[in-house]
C-alpha cells in the first residue's frame, strides 16, 4: 500500500480510529493486523519471508541473552546468516549469477546456475536492517531480548516505517509499544500537519520533477548535455523530496498515535557545507546503521589518513550495493565515499579559505557541495554503467550545445516552481525556525498557510499514485 493513495488515506483514518477506541492492552494486536494488510496489500505471499526471519531473530534474541562464549556468537551468527542470506537470494542472486556467468564466460566456462525470475520484496533491505540491529544490540547487551512475540513482530513490521524507514533501533522503539498513548490533541495536529508536509513534498516536487527527469533519462540521445544536466539537478530534488517525504509521513502517522520515530532527514539541500555534513543530515537512520554497526568495527578514522579512507570506501560501495544490485549503485556509493575522502585531506584548506570569506565560503561551499553530489547522482539514476558514463560525459562537455536539443518541454515552469518552492520553504526552516506559516500563533495567518499549502498541492501536485523511489530497496 502506497502512501499517496485513497486506500492508504481510509486505512490511516480506520486504523487510527481504532487505536484510540481500543484499551491499550488490545493496541499491539491491531497494529500488528493493520500492519501485516498494509504489506499484503502488495504481494501477500511475501509475508511469509518476513515471518521466517521474524521467527529466527526473536529465538536468537531470546537464546544470545541466555547464552555465554561462543554460543552466544553463534546465535548471532545464525541470525545474520538467516537475513543477508534472504536479502542476498531475493535481491542480488540474480546479480551474482549474471557476473559470475560473465566472468566464467572468460575463461571458456558455461555458467551452469539459471537466472530465476524473482520480484523482490518491497522494502526488504529496511527491515532486514532493523531486525539485524535488534540481535546485534542484544548481543552487545545495549537492549533486553523482547519476550512478547507479538511485540517483536509489531518492532519489525510496525507500518509506518516497515518499507521505507526510518530504520530504527530496538531501544528507540520497542519500549513505546507498552507505553500508554492518550489522544492528544495538539500532537495530533502536529502529526497530521507533518503527513502534509510529506505530501506536497512527494506530489508537488519529486512526482512533478519525476516528468521531466524520466523524459530525459529514458531518452538520454535524444537531449543535449544542458537538458541532463537540469534533469539531474531535478533528479536530486526529486529523490530527496521523494523519500523525505516519505519519511515525513511516516513519521508523523506514527505521530498521532503517539510513537516517536527518528528524524531520517535534516534539509541536506542547499544547506549541507561539506559531503560529510550532507550525509549527515541525509537518511540518518541508513548512515548511522553503517557508522556503528561497519565503519567503527573496521576501525573508523583509527590507524591513520589511509585506513580511514579505506573504511569509508568500503562502508560506501556497500552501501551502494544496498540501494540496488547493480554497479551504477556502487560506483555511486564509491564516488560519494571518495568525495569524503578527498574533503578530508583539504579541509585545513578549507577552514583557511572560510576565516578568509566567512560567510561567503559558506554559500560557495555549498552550492559546490551540491553540484558535485548531484553530478554523482547520475550513476543512482542511470540503469546501466554504459547510460552513466555516457550522461557524465554529455554533461560535462555540454553535449549538443543548448538548453534543449528538441522542443522545450510543456509544463516547464511547474517544474521550476517546484524546485523554488522547496528551496525557499527549507531555508526558512533551516534559519528561522521562528517563523511559522502552519503552526502560527495568528489564527489568521495559521489558516492561510494550510489554504495556500493545499492550492500549491492542488494545482501543481501530480496525483497519478507514482510508487516511492525507495520501494525498490
Amino acid at each position: 500500500m502506497v502512501f499517496n493513495s485513497l486506500i492508504f488515506i481510509a486505512f490511516f483514518i480506520v486504523v487510527t480510529t481504532l487505536f484510540f477506541v481500543l484499551p491499550h492492552k488490545y493496541r499491539w494486536f491491531l497494529l500488528l493486523m493493520a500492519s501485516c494488510y498494509f504489506y499484503m496489500y502488495f504481494l501477500p505471499i511475501y509475508i511469509l519471508i518476513l515471518g521466517f526471519t521474524i521467527v529466527v531473530d526473536y529465538f536468537a534474541g531470546i537464546y544470545i541473552a541466555k547464552s555465554e562464549g561462543r554460543k552466544r556468537k553463534l546465535w548471532l551468527i545464525c541470525s545474520l546468516v538467516a537475513n543477508i542470506g534472504v536479502l542476498a537470494f531475493f535481491k542480488y542472486y540474480n546479480f551474482l549469477n549474471y557476473n559470475i556467468a560473465s566472468l566464467l564466460g572468460d575463461f571458456g566456462y558455461k555458467d551452469p546456475i539459471p537466472h530465476l525470475d524473482i520480484l523482490l520484496p518491497v522494502g526488504l533491505s529496511f527491515h532486514t536492517f532493523q531486525a539485524m540491529s535488534y540481535t546485534i544490540e542484544v548481543y552487545r547487551g545495549h537492549q533486553k531480548p523482547e519476550k512478547h512475540f507479538g511485540i517483536y513482530a509489531l518492532y519489525v513490521m510496525f507500518y509506518p516505517q516497515l518499507v521505507a524507514g526510518p530504520i530504527e533501533r530496538p531501544q528507540n522503539i520497542l519500549h513505546q509499544f507498552y507505553e500508554k498513548k492518550y489522544f492528544d490533541y495538539d500532537r495530533v495536529v502536529s502529526g497530521l500537519k507533518l503527513m502534509l508536509w510529506g505530501f506536497i513534498k512527494k506530489l508537488v516536487v519529486a512526482d512533478r520533477l519525476s516528468i521531466y527527469v524520466d523524459a530525459v533519462y529514458n531518452n538520454a540521445q535524444h537531449h543535449s548535455g544542458i537538458s541532463m544536466a537540469i534533469a539531474t539537478i531535478f533528479f536530486g530534488f526529486q529523490i530527496y523530496c521523494d523519500f523525505s517525504g516519505y519519511s515525513d509521513i511516516a513519521i508523523g502517522a506514527a505521530k498521532v498515535m503517539g510513537y516517536d520515530l527518528m528524524t531520517n532527514f535534516r534539509r541536506p539541500m542547499f544547506i549541507s557545507k561539506s559531503v560529510g555534513e550532507l550525509w549527515q543530515r541525509w537518511h540518518i537512520s541508513l548512515t548511522t546503521w553503517f557508522r556503528d554497526y561497519l565503519y567503527f568495527p573496521l576501525g573508523g578514522n583509527r590507524g591513520g589518513a589511509l585506513k580511514s579512507t579505506r573504511n569509508v570506501l568500503i562502508v560506501f560501495a556497500l552501501s551502494g550495493l544496498w540501494h540496488g544490485a547493480n554497479w551504477t549503485f556502487v560506483i555511486w556509493g564509491l564516488l560519494n565515499g571518495l568525495l569524503i575522502s578527498v574533503e578530508r585531506l583539504i579541509n585545513p584548506f578549507l577552514r583557511k579559505i572560510h576565516k578568509l570569506l566567512g560567510f561567503t565560503a559558506n554559500f560557495f561551499r555549498s552550492i559546490g557541495v551540491f553540484v558535485f553530489v548531484t553530478l554523482t547522482a547520475v550513476w543512482f539514476r542511470s540503469l546501466t554503467v554504459e547510460q552513466g558514463w555516457y550522461i557524465t560525459k554529455s554533461i560535462l562537455t555540454m553535449k549538443h550545445g543548448g538548453i534543449f536539443k528538441g522542443e522545450p518541454p510543456t509544463n516547464f515552469a511547474y517544474y521550476l516552481f517546484a524546485v523554488f518552492f522547496l528551496v525557499i520553504v527549507e531555508h526558512i526552516q533551516e534559519y528561522y525556525p521562528n517563523f511559522k506559516i502552519m503552526g502560527n500563533s495568528n489564527v489568521v495567518v495559521r489558516y492561510t498557510g494550510y489554504v495556500l499549502l493545499l492550492t500549491i498541492l492542488l494545482m501543481v501536485g501530480v496525483f497519478n499514485g507514482g510508487q516511492f523511489i525507495y520501494f525498490q530497496f
